[in-house]
């Protein structure tokens, strides 16, 4: 497929739904979300994507963008969430191929939720720029990032949490952990906190490092080699990414593929 694609609203379902990207230009995914649905986003080929959802109130959604494109990537995404809606944008990024992404989600509505989480298995660049944005009051925003990053990887992360004048009561928390097996991996995170209202809660939290020489020890001691050791440490890393996902049918399908990939990637 070679032309623009984009997608019709009228085509989604109460509950989960699958889309599969596969073009060679651009793939554009505008609309309201008036229902509760979840979506899984198989990316399989796509230069560019370019994403505008507003959620509407009293609606609860989750996607989720599981990239398996083998080119390069550029993502610009805004959401939006009304009074008492909640979003989930969870992306799994663990194909051997350069992603930038800019996202911001914001919390217009009293009362909203929103969470921008991601597991990347990081074997090229990874770069994401993530604003999650307090403006209604109550609203509670979260950004949890879980990264392994493997030989020639690099990866930058610039997390910020933003909570406007008037959003009282608004809560802002993130954290962040990034995880390498050898020296010269790169691995970069700007956790950082915008703060215009005084009655809020925020936080941050950020790791980075290597693997523990005394754990990798320990587990080679026991008859594993380095690739299998790489791969288990590298599953307990990923998988709290599934924590934050209500939907048990997402839950399952997410499971198997973060699974599937990081058996693939550590063990070559």
């Amino acid at each position: 497929m070679t032309a623009d694609m984009s997608f019709d609203i009228n085509n989604l379902k109460e509950g989960f739904n699958l889309i599969e990207i596969d073009t060679d230009d651009k793939f554009d995914l505008s609309f309201d979300m008036d229902k509760n649905i979840d979506l899984f986003i198989r990316i399989k080929n796509v230069s560019e994507i370019d994403v505008n959802i507003n959620v509407k109130k009293d609606n609860k959604s989750t996607i989720i963008f599981w990239n398996e494109s083998k080119s390069s990537i550029n993502s610009l995404e805004k959401y939006t969430v009304e009074d008492n809606g909640e979003l989930d944008v969870v992306y799994g990024e663990c194909n051997d191929a350069d992603t930038n992404r800019k996202i911001d989600l914001e919390l217009l509505g009293n009362d909203a939720k929103g969470l921008v989480s991601s597991a990347s298995l990081v074997r090229n660049k990874k770069n994401y720029v993530m604003n999650v944005i307090n403006t209604g009051k109550r609203t509670l925003g979260n950004i949890k990032n879980y990264a392994v990053v493997l030989k020639d990887g690099k990866l930058m992360i610039d997390a910020v949490g933003k909570i406007n004048a008037g959003a009282k009561k608004a809560q802002s928390h993130q954290t962040s952990r990034a995880l390498a097996f050898e020296s010269g991996q790169s691995a970069t995170i700007l956790p950082e906190l915008l703060i215009d209202e005084n009655d809020v809660q925020a936080s941050h939290a950020m790791t980075i490092g290597r693997v523990d020489e005394a754990h990798l020890y320990y587990l080679m001691s026991r008859g594993l080699d380095i690739k299998q050791c790489t791969m288990l440490i590298s599953h307990g890393y990923l998988m709290p990414l599934l924590d934050y996902i209500s939907d048990e049918e997402l839950k399952e399908r997410l499971r198997d593929e973060l699974e599937r990939k990081i058996q693939e990637t550590c063990l070559m």
